[in-house]
């Protein structure tokens, strides 16, 4: 048994609460670049441009790559051989949170009641995601999610006679709707199967997947390729202007399901496809 310090989660999630928000992932930047260079039209081209300096300036600078630096979405993997010692460990993740947001100078956007309002004033609590898994290590994951993007996410309980092409109708239509409002080039991540809740957790995680790495099913692994090509086909293009980059990566992530259903969520990210993970 692994004894861990709650105190080494709360120091970890404080440092990747900022990491996250300063510096995009490199998969996330390489997509964004190839994109750039194929890309012919004058204003598409001049949106990535722009996108490109100004994650430049943020890995420089050391600021936040968009003013929206999102809810603190908390992914933790915890081997079943470990035993967390010094404190709740909800409460030392909320702690790095609270630290990371107030130390990081990052903008603080969560309230504390959905329909009464009231600024928390420290992005508190987290979203926090916990999953247990062999061995003695604990993987942190932190995604800072913007919520302009998040507001384009769907969901939907499919009866199984919808088949695939149900499911590529939604996603193509979720996309479309979007429009500009998610500020693409977008990252699309894609949930199917298991419960209504499980099927939206499938969709976030799909989002910290890296871009370019295909679902281990080649069956799924073609849909993702397909869907992506045919979203981009859509015109969307970067911010809405127009042009032949709408997304920079479409993800599946896919669970059994009941033999009466087949839920779909879409969890839709913008370009600043924030992540950053940590194996203690």
């Amino acid at each position: 048994m692994r004894e861990i310090h709650v105190s080494v989660i709360t120091d970890m999630v404080e440092r990747l609460c900022i990491e996250a928000n300063t510096h995009l992932p490199q998969d996330v930047k390489c997509a964004i670049e190839g994109c750039r260079a194929r890309e012919d039209g004058v204003i598409a081209k001049g949106v990535l441009d722009n996108i490109i300096e100004n994650y430049r300036i943020a890995d420089r600078e050391n600021v936040p790559i968009c003013q929206d630096t999102g809810m603190a979405c908390v992914f933790l993997e915890i081997g079943q051989d470990v035993h967390f010692v010094g404190g709740d460990l909800r409460e030392a993740v909320d702690e790095g949170v609270r630290r990371g947001y107030t130390n990081g100078f990052l903008r603080k956007s969560v309230v504390a009641d959905p329909v009464r309002r009231g600024n928390t004033g420290d992005n508190t609590p987290a979203m926090l995601y916990t999953e247990i898994v062999p061995g003695e290590k604990v993987s942190v994951t932190v995604g800072p999610k913007g919520f302009g993007s998040e507001n384009m996410s769907a969901i939907r309980m499919f009866k199984p006679s919808a088949g695939l092409q149900g499911i590529k109708d939604f996603i193509l239509e979720t996309v479309e709707a979007a429009g500009p409002n998610p500020c693409p080039p977008m990252v699309v991540g894609v949930g199917i199967g298991g419960t209504f809740d499980k099927a939206a957790l499938l969709a976030k995680k799909a989002l910290m997947r890296p871009l370019g790495s295909s679902h281990p099913d080649p069956f799924y692994a073609d849909l993702e390729k397909e869907m992506l090509e045919k979203v981009n086909a859509l015109g969307i293009g970067p911010q809405g202007f127009g042009g032949k980059t709408t997304a920079i990566g479409l993800n599946i992530e896919t669970l059994p399901t009941h033999i009466a259903g087949m839920p779909c969520a879409i969890n839709i990210n913008c370009h600043v496809t924030r992540h950053k993970t940590e194996v203690l």
